[in-house]
């Protein structure tokens, strides 16, 4: 296996306030990682640190391409959807494009290329309808598709994804997690989800909890297990039960 990100020893921090502690972890070229467990657990700040958006406080994080040590791989960032100003003035064409900031040399236009490589996954993600609009007109779905589309169209090396599906309707989930089964095909991908159901299909699942890595394995693996997982994922679905027969769904 190739190895694309090696994780040792890191610790992370919020000024005196510890939330990762001693992880390690390597992703391989291919993997489908799901990182799960309860809130505050230090999900969304792991991604932080291999994004580089938080330094650590001590230990390493190293990139790798064709086996060599380099400085930093090509990511898509799909944030959490809170997190995005739907009042903020611009267009779906343009957050796709804003993708590809990173390639885009200081005073110049984007090339012929780039433009087209947007064009393509407008159409791929079925917006071409919605391409001059902006995203303060979208919907929760509809804006996720937007920000899926900018996070793979710079063609990375690695996708992450952070709690893609929340805040989303179950049609809207549904939508979303049909398209991504679609275009992480061939893709490494981590990605963070409170919704265990979504972490089933991973090659590997971490489940954090108090800023440490508790456990690892597959969904079939962690289930046998009967540990941290195991509770997390029957106490979820108890709930979605419970729910569905109040509705009627069930």
């Amino acid at each position: 296996m190739e190895k694309l990100i090696d994780i040792e020893h890191v610790t992370a921090a919020y000024g005196n306030k510890t939330v990762l502690r001693d992880i390690s972890l390597t992703v391989w070229k291919g993997d489908f990682l799901g990182i799960i467990g309860p809130n505050g657990g230090g999900k969304t700040t792991l991604l932080k640190v291999i994004l580089g958006l938080l330094p650590p406080v001590s230990g390493t994080i190293r990139f790798y391409e064709d086996g060599q040590m380099v400085p930093s791989l090509r990511i898509g960032y799909l944030p959490q959807l809170n997190n995005i100003d739907k009042k903020f003035p611009i267009s779906v064409r343009e957050v796709v494009t804003s993708g590809l900031a990173s390639e885009k040399p200081l005073f110049r236009s984007y090339s012929a290329s780039q433009k087209q490589r947007v064009e393509e996954v407008l159409g791929k993600m079925g917006l071409e309808d919605l391409a001059g609009r902006a995203i303060g007109e979208l919907s929760g779905g509809q804006l996720q598709r937007v920000l899926l589309g900018r996070s793979i169209v710079s063609r990375p090396q690695v996708l992450i994804l952070d709690e893609p599906t929340a805040s989303l309707d179950a049609l809207a989930e549904q939508e979303i997690f049909r398209q991504f089964d679609t275009l992480r095909k061939g893709k490494t991908t981590i990605f963070v989800s409170h919704r265990l159901s979504s972490a089933t299909t991973a090659s590997r699942i971490l489940v954090l909890q108090n800023g440490e890595i508790v456990e690892e394995g597959t969904h079939a693996e962690l289930m046998k297990a009967g540990g941290h997982y195991h509770r997390l994922f029957s106490t979820q679905a108890e709930r979605y039960i419970a729910s569905a027969k109040e509705t009627g769904a069930l």
